[in-house]
Parts: structure tokens; C-alpha cells; sequence
């Protein structure tokens, strides 16, 4: 009998349950997205539009991660997830938990894509991948994807 006991008392010690760090998703219509591309001080923001279902967006992410830890004190990359809301749960933060993703994540829940889209850049098509780079003298688009060197030396145009 002690030693079940003793079984019990040691299985209740060494087994802590699995703590999950919460994430809670800062989730909004175009109107509070919009002053994110627009933000008007010293830093130079890299606006990523992305989703977890989009291979090209998932393969470049690691670049914008990357690129946030080096150039901190200057930049901040905010990620625009355009996931869809049934998955935020289920896709969207396992993702962002299993990367262990650090730069500023935000979820653009708005249908109305074609009204939308063109007051992000008139040129984009709605296809994503795609990156705003921009601070108070500069600003451009990019419809495409990037290797860490290819953004690095666009956001080196910036600084």
C-alpha cells in the first residue's frame, strides 16, 4: 500500500499539466487595420499580408521574423493574417504558437475585399503574398514574395 502511495505521490509531482500559452488575437475590419499603414513616426514599418493556407506566405515568413530581430530598434513588421475566421482556432494560432512567431500579428476579418484592397495599393490584384514597406518619407509596394536578402536590402533603402 505505501508504495502505491508513493507511485501516486510521484506521478502527481513529476506530471504537471501541459500549460498552453494563450494567444489572443487582435482581430479587425479594414477601418482598424487601415492605421496600421499609416503610422507616422521615426520607425519604418514592413506590413506583411499573409495566411496560413498560402505556401509562398508561409515560406517568407521566417525572412520578415528574421528581419524584425535584426533591425528592431528601427522597424517593426506587423503580420496581416487574412486566414479565414473559422480557422483562427484551429490554423491560424497553432501556427503562430508552433513558429513561435514574435512580430506584431494582426487578422483582417473583412469581406469586402474589393472595396478593401485598392485603399491598401490600387496596384494589387488581391493575390497574397504581398508587403508594404513605408515611414514618413517613403513608401512602396510590393507584389511578390522575398528571400531574406532580396527584403533586407529593400528595407536597407528605407533606413
Amino acid at each position: 500500500m505505501k508504495w502505491l502511495l508513493s507511485f501516486v505521490i510521484f506521478l502527481s509531482l513529476s506530471c504537471k499539466p501541459e500549460t498552453k500559452a494563450s494567444i489572443n488575437l487582435e482581430v479587425h475590419d479594414f477601418e482598424g487595420i487601415a492605421p496600421y499603414l499609416e503610422l507616422e513616426n521615426s520607425k519604418t514599418y514592413v506590413v506583411n499580408f499573409w495566411a496560413t493556407w498560402c505556401a509562398p506566405c508561409v515560406k517568407e515568413l521566417p525572412h520578415f521574423e528574421a528581419l524584425q530581430a535584426k533591425y528592431k530598434d528601427s522597424v517593426e513588421v506587423i503580420l496581416v493574417s487574412l486566414d479565414f475566421p473559422h480557422q483562427y482556432e484551429t490554423k491560424l494560432k497553432p501556427f503562430i504558437k508552433k513558429h513561435q512567431l514574435k512580430s506584431k500579428i494582426i487578422v483582417l476579418d473583412d469581406p469586402d475585399m474589393n472595396s478593401w484592397i485598392p485603399k491598401v495599393n490600387p496596384q494589387w490584384d488581391g493575390a497574397i503574398p504581398v508587403t508594404l514597406i513605408y515611414n514618413a518619407s517613403k513608401r512602396l509596394f510590393y507584389n511578390r514574395t522575398f528571400t531574406y536578402e532580396e527584403l533586407e536590402t529593400e528595407l536597407k533603402t528605407f533606413l
